[in-house]
């Protein structure tokens, strides 16, 4: 479980502050898919950010089960990072020089996971192992970020406009295996997007606006990517 409790983050001093969040409080239960929406500069990625450990708030704290990572150590809070969490960003983020294979062994090695191929095959690239990114196209190197973080294990995982680049086929492709994977691993997730239809398959949905939370309620019966609206 996630506890972000009142959590306020602000950026600058004095007359030139800016205050992204102020006071947040939000449970992520165990399994859960939370869906953040709200306009640019509403703190839905400054929430996304402190909940995975990126960014420390101003003020409260951050808790996953009796941990609060806030308490951390810039050296512990990097090793919670690298065995905890992985976060997917709309920008692909692929060494360049590497294959399919090793990009997504790098995620894989934090945790010393040698069963990582079978996460490549769910996402559907078993067959282009040896490509480089060069030779994807941009859905599949959404893929292989995809496949790079899951290969972590990881308890929690955080995604900041992963369809946000791409078209509308690619984007449900992409939706669907993250939601599938999730379900099959039971891992938490929290998505940050600007897009008001994908919050239909969530748990849970968010509203930000001006650094606090507008709205909260939860789906009952979550749909798929491909029933909803892009």
């Amino acid at each position: 479980m996630i506890e972000i409790i009142n959590a306020a983050k602000q950026y600058g001093n004095g007359e030139s502050a800016t205050a992204a969040l102020k006071g947040v409080s939000l449970t992520v239960k165990d399994g859960d898919f939370t869906v953040l929406l709200g306009a640019s500069g509403s703190g839905k990625s400054t929430l996304l950010h402190i909940a995975s450990g990126l960014e420390r708030p101003t003020s409260g704290s951050v808790k996953y089960d009796d941990l609060d990572i806030t308490k951390l150590s810039e050296k512990e809070l990097t090793a919670f990072r690298k065995k905890k969490v992985a976060v997917i960003f709309q920008q692909y983020y692929l060494l360049p020089h590497l294959n399919v294979d090793k990009n997504v062994k790098m995620g894989a090695d934090l945790i010393g996971n040698k069963d990582y191929r079978s996460i490549i095959e769910a996402v559907g690239l078993g067959c282009k192992l040896n490509k480089l990114p060069s030779e994807l196209s941009g859905g599949e190197q959404q893929r292989v970020s995809i496949a790079r973080a899951l290969a972590k294990k990881p308890q929690a995982l955080f995604l900041d406009e992963p369809t946000g680049a791409l078209d509308e086929e690619t984007g449900r492709q992409i939706l669907d295996y993250i939601c599938r994977l999730q379900k099959e691993h039971g891992f938490s997730m929290i998505m940050v997007t600007h897009n008001t239809n994908i919050a239909e398959t969530a748990d849970t949905v968010i509203k930000m606006n001006s650094g606090k939370i507008a709205r909260q309620y939860s789906n009952e019966n979550r749909k798929s990517a491909y029933e909803i609206g892009w």
